[in-house]
């Protein structure tokens, strides 16, 4: 659980806002967020390491995490699922994210993209991301 000093009243996403892959997908929830039920943070805000010290900045890189109101946080294919189940235009993606079993697989899947993110959208914005190429 993450303890802020005060929860905001809408669940938040936290990326790599560096990234072009990261910002792609983000764009893509966001016009999907019809009800603006969400609020987006590039792990790169100064606000996050202080609202959000329990992640580190090597967690944050490596997966989009989701803080819901209850300080509750969530990173990589389990926060996929649990967006698949706050955004209604992503219901459909629910039933295949939640067969019972399947969650390593969509971990195995989220980390593999997440490795190559760099090459599948081309290199990042700035140099920080540069910490990802191993």
């Amino acid at each position: 659980m993450i303890r802020t000093k005060k929860h905001p009243d809408r669940d938040t996403i936290l990326f790599d806002g560096e990234c072009r892959f990261c910002q792609r997908q983000i764009a893509i929830l966001r016009r999907l967020d019809l009800r603006q039920r969400f609020i987006y943070k590039s792990l790169h805000e100064p606000s996050v390491a202080a609202d959000f010290p329990e992640l580190s900045i090597e967690q944050l890189q490596e997966q989009m995490f989701v803080i819901d109101t209850h300080g509750n946080a969530r990173g990589g294919a389990t926060a996929v699922r649990y967006l698949s189940r706050k955004l209604p235009l992503l219901w459909p993606l629910a039933l295949l994210l939640h067969i019972p079993g399947s969650l390593p697989l969509w971990n195995w899947l989220y980390a593999y993209v997440a490795k190559r993110r760099l090459w599948i959208a081309g290199r990042c914005d700035t140099t920080s991301c540069q910490i990802h190429q191993k």
